[in-house]
Parts: C-alpha cells; structure tokens; sequence
C-alpha cells in the first residue's frame, strides 16, 4: 500500500485535514472504551451501533480526502461491525483480539496522517486477519488466542491539537457535491449519522496560542506587583495626596482584573484526566493476559482537570506505576486464594483536587511491599550498608524503591524487573514540581500517590531573606514558620536539628547550601521556614520574611542553564531578579550535605582511632 501524498493538500483542504486529525483523535478516544466495554457486554446493540458508526465516519471522511490506507482498513474493520451488530458474528476474546490490534494500526495511522509520513505502510497482514474473523462461522474452541496487542504504555503518542503548515502547491480543491468512498459499504443499509453541526459556543484553538496567552498573562502580573511596589513607595512619601489616592484605586482595581484574567487563562488550559485515565484500561487488560492474573481496575475522578502541559507528561510515570502493581503488587489466582483473598485482584486509579494540587493515588490490594527484601537487595547492590539498612525507617525503605536500578524482581519480564520504572517515575514527576510517595502494609497492598501542581507557569511564593540575598519558596511546600532562639538549635553529628513539638527536625541554613558568602548569625532568634515532601521535613534557617507573593516562574536562560535547587526565576516588583527554589532538589542537596559530613565524621574517628607509629 502507498501512503498518500500530503503535498497535494493546500488552502481549505489542509484545514480539513487537520480537522480530520483533531476529530478522529476524539473519536479514538471513545472508541478505545467503547471496545472494552463490548469485550464485557457482547449482547449490547447500542454498542454495536455506537462502534460501528465511529469506524464508519473514520471511513467516509478518511475516503473523501483520500487516505486511501487508512480507508481501506476502515472498510474491512468496518465489515467485521457490521455482521456483529447484525447477529451475524459473535464476540469473541479471539475476535476482540483482533479488533484491538486493528483499532491500534488505525491509531497508528493516524499518527503517520499527522506527522505527514508518506512512507509506505502495509495494512495486508491486518486486513487479512480481519477478514478471517469476518468471513468464519465459528472459531473453534480449542485455538490459541491470538497475540495480545500491544499494551498501551507503547501505543502511538498522544495527538495534539497543535496546528502545523503543509507545503504543497497544488490548485485549490473544490468540496464536490457528493463524495463516493473508494471502498464499497457493507451489505444492508448503513446507520448514516447526519454530520452534526459545530455548535457556535466552542472553538479549537492552537495551543501555542494559549502558551502565548500565558505567558502575556505572566508579564501582566509583574507589571502589576511593579505598580503596587510604586503605589505603596507613593503613598509612603505622599500620603493624603489625591493622585496617590486615585492611584491605589486604579492599582486595586487592576490587581483585580489581572486575578480573574488569569484565573480564566489558566481555565482554558485545563484538560480533564480523564484523557489519560481512559486509556489504563486497556493497559490493564493486556497485562492480565500476559501475566496470567485476573485484574479488575476502578477509577474515580476522571473529570479532575490538569494543566495541559502536566496532562501530557503524566502518561509515563502512570504507565510505569500500573504496570509495576499489575506485575509486583497482584497476585496470581492460586497465590490470592490461598491468602483467603478474591481471585480477581483490584487496582484503584483516583484523582483529586488538594488546595493548589491535583493527588493522584494508584492503589493495589496485591501482596504489598517487605522492606527486609528492599533492604537486603539494596544491601547486596551496595547502595546502603548492613548498619545503615538497621537504622532506617519504614518510609527511607520504600523510598530505596526509587534509587536508580533498583528492583526486587527475582527475574526480567516484558513488563518490568530491569529497574528503570520506578526512577523513571520519579525524574519525570520531579520534572512537573511535583513529588511521588509509597504507602504499604505487607499482605495487604501497596498505594503511591502523586501530587502535582495545577499549573507550572505562576505559583504563591514565601519571600525570605538569607545573608542578604532573596529568595521565593513555593508556598505548597511551606508547612510552617517557626521563629527560634539560636541557643535551642543543637548540632548532631556536624549537622544542625532543632527539637519542634517533641520531634528532631533536621535544618539547613539556605545561604550555607548555596555557598552565598556563608557566615555565621549572631542574631539572637532566627526564623526557621518548615518544608515538607511526603513524609520528609526540614528547616530552612533564614534571616528574616519578607512576605507572600505570587511570582511567575521564568527559565534562568541558555547562559545559567540549571542550578541544582533551582526551580527558576522571578521578577519582583521593584525590578530585582531572585531564585525560585525547587524544594526536592534542595531537601536532597541539605541531605547530601549530611551524609558527606558523618562520612567525613567516621573517618576522621576511625583514623584517630589508629594506633601511633
């Protein structure tokens, strides 16, 4: 089969095309479900129906631009539908097997349409194995299932709406009055859907457009903190003068509109989760085949939304995560029935809104974690030593379970065991602000919840000062602020902790860390600010506060590059630039810190310790 020509589209037939894309993408979307929720409900006419007339508008619009692959096996998969909602044809798991891989090479050659590959694609070996299962009265029930497609961690990338210029310099095509698809219908009549007309109160728009918008926005709320700066020097030096008066006012009333203008941005950025939530249940079902185990998934919260960009780049980690409970965390059958548990195991995909977050939580009722596996595994790779594995906690165990190769499978599968998943998970969430935690009891099942910020362009930030320098903590991290007297800060091993609430509170100073002319304070009480991850805390020793700001997060550009600890950066009111920190890095850059000064400790004690020649 040849590809088709993309050249020859131009003028308002590329703006069909794209259209096409968009709308088949949708499409997609809710034919993904539709097929598993037919492999469970084989008798449901109406979703014979529904499947049908998707595969059938994918055909005639894919025909009258002339994608003839595209359209051919269409037709074929479309002939299969149609003796299925006539009786004819019986749903079968060999049957469904089939669909499903055919429902994956049109996904995949829509991706092709989309990134205009004209390379040739053969759709034959698809069509024919088709055209078996249509044409076969019976398949007999001592015949292997067919292979199980592929799962959907390696499915085609996500479409985008992005729109993109097509060359071409052919003549202007002229939509003809009727369009007769290459490919001949099926017997009996066709369920035609009238096309529905786009309703006037919706519009696709170039995401490129929004991140401009975005970005406008950004630049309006630093002209807005720069004017409230002016206003508040103003009315400083000027106080009861009516121009000030009529400048706070004006101030106000901007501070306002700039509010809602972003709040209404942002809104347009939203996308449901649900885009990506409906596609694990396909993943999940191709990995009870592989793996041989029952699996039942349930997701809650499918109309939480997300920022587009955090949409797009959560996919990953949720793959790596559902295949890891899939594969580590349920049991086989027999293994479950033999721990008194149901044969079918469950696994739980939610999402939620958590003040400025979205956390999301993927929980299995499988066999749970042993942290004396995790530990003597990362014992045996030299990660930790037999003392410090003694001295850890049950959370610093799960979180080995993040260390770069780490795994605990007794052997490599196409599924998991090479230990890149879990590391993988967290670089990726780590990439989107956000942290990813373990929660497990063994014997009853494993939980990691992902919490991510709604939005990645403009954060609330906690100004603080630190020997002379100024810096913006996310506010989301910020669990406290404590002001203390230098005398209670104590020094365990060459590091500094404070006793907060009968508990030891590990602290950093922030000008120490980042090496910013460090001296000692010799002021009599210091502010300590409390930032937490998961389960982890520290203290961030700072001279003084500064004050709550919203600030909008600016790259440090090509010349600095990135600064470990260092999400970005901002502009303040009144002009100055200042760092964002990126609280993950910094609280494993406080730790590393740590673990070099014991080190450093055992040394120079073992060494005291030598006898003298």
């Amino acid at each position: 089969m040849t590809a088709h020509a993309f050249t020859q589209f131009d003028g308002e037939m590329a703006e069909l095309l794209e259209s096409f894309i968009v709308e088949t993408n949708e499409i997609f979307e809710k034919l993904g479900p539709d097929l598993l929720e037919l492999e469970k409900n084989p008798a449901e006419k109406e979703l014979h129906n529904r499947i049908f007339r998707a595969v059938h508008t994918i055909k005639g619009t894919s025909g009258f631009l002339g994608l003839d692959t595209l359209t051919e096996l269409a037709h074929v998969f479309e002939d299969v539908l149609n003796k299925i909602r006539k009786g004819e044809l019986a749903v079968t798991r060999q049957r469904m097997d089939v669909m499903f891989e055919a429902f994956d090479v049109l996904k995949e050659l829509l991706a092709r349409v989309e990134t205009r590959n004209a390379e040739p694609f053969d759709i034959e070996p698809m069509s024919a194995r088709l055209t078996a299962i249509a044409t076969e009265q019976s398949v007999p029930a001592d015949r292997p299932p067919a292979p199980a497609p592929a799962s959907a961690g390696d499915a085609p990338p996500v479409l985008h709406d992005e729109e993109a210029d097509i060359p071409g310099n052919a003549e202007p095509v002229k939509e003809p009055e009727a369009a007769e698809p290459k490919a001949k219908h099926p017997d009996g009549p066709a369920p035609v859907q009238t096309p529905t007309k786009v309703s006037e109160s919706t519009i696709r728009v170039d995401v490129q457009r929004l991140d401009e918008l975005m970005n406008l926005v950004g630049e309006l709320v630093l002209g807005r903190n720069r004017l409230s700066q002016i206003n508040y020097k103003m009315n400083e030096t000027l106080e009861g003068n009516p121009v000030v008066r009529d400048l706070a006012d004006t101030s106000s009333q901007i501070d306002l509109i700039t509010t809602e203008l972003q709040m209404a941005v942002m809104k347009t950025r939203m996308v449901q989760i649900g885009k990506v939530f409906n596609k694990l249940p396909r993943l999940v079902r191709d990995l009870s085949r592989e793996l041989g185990k029952t699996i039942e998934l349930e997701m809650h919260g499918e109309e939480t939304e997300l920022d587009k960009t955090i949409i797009e780049e959560i996919n990953d980690p949720l793959v790596h995560i559902l295949r890891n409970a899939a594969d580590h965390g349920v049991e086989t059958p027999d293994e479950r029935v033999k721990r008194g548990k149901d044969p079918k195991g469950r696994i739980t995909v939610s999402a939620t809104h958590e003040g400025n977050h979205i956390v999301i939580a993927i929980a299995d009722d499988g066999k749970g974690i042993d942290p004396a596996k995790i530990t003597a595994k990362a014992v045996e790779k030299g990660l930790i030593t037999s003392a410090q594995a003694e001295e850890m906690s049950r959370r610093e165990v799960l979180n080995l379970l993040f260390a770069p190769g780490f795994s605990t499978a007794e052997k490599v599968s196409a599924v998991s065991g090479r230990g890149v998943g879990m590391d993988v998970v967290k670089t990726n969430i780590t990439k989107l602000k956000g942290i990813v935690d373990i929660e497990s009891e063994t014997g009853q099942g494993t939980t990691i919840v992902v919490k991510l910020p709604l939005t990645l362009a403009i954060i609330q930030g906690l100004l603080v000062q630190s020997h002379g320098e100024t810096y913006a903590v996310p506010l989301a991290s910020v669990l406290e602020v404590v002001r203390v007297r230098v005398k209670d800060i104590s020094t365990v091993n060459g590091y500094e902790v404070i006793n907060l609430r009968n508990a030891v509170l590990p602290l950093a100073r922030l000008g120490q860390i980042f090496s910013v002319d460090y001296r000692p304070d010799q002021a009599e009480w210091q502010y300590i600010v409390v930032i937490g991850l998961a389960e982890e805390r520290l203290g961030i020793i700072v001279d003084s506060l500064v004050g709550q700001r919203e600030v909008v997060i600016k790259s440090l550009g090509d010349y600095l590059g990135t600064i470990d600890g260092v999400a970005g950066s901002t502009i303040l009111g009144d002009g100055r630039v200042i760092m964002i920190l990126d609280v993950g890095q910094f609280m494993d850059m406080a730790k590393r810190r740590v673990q070099t000064r014991t080190e450093n400790a055992v040394i120079a004690r073992d060494y005291s310790a030598q006898p003298a020649n």
